[in-house]
């Protein structure tokens, strides 16, 4: 069996088609701003999934971890104990 060349290889482009009519009409760019702003995507473990069902169930305990950080140490130990 002969081996293919590394031009045959990355060519999935039909002959069919011609390249320049497919880009006639796209925008260079078009998603460079949303791109630059990126993505924060976390994947939870099984476990805590289940108790957050959804995006705004884990923010509002973010949001609240993030509060509790605030409070000074001793009263924070306190509020966490009981």
């Amino acid at each position: 069996m002969k081996m293919k060349s590394i031009d045959e290889k990355n060519d999935d482009l039909r002959p069919e088609y011609d390249l320049s009519s497919l880009l006639k009409e796209g925008v260079q760019g078009k998603y460079a701003n949303r791109y630059a702003q990126g993505t924060n995507l976390v994947l939870l473990s099984p476990d805590v999934a289940k108790d957050f069902p959804n995006d705004e169930a884990v923010n509002e305990a973010l949001r609240l971890v993030i509060q509790l950080k605030k409070i000074p140490g001793k009263r924070r130990r306190n509020l966490l104990i009981n």
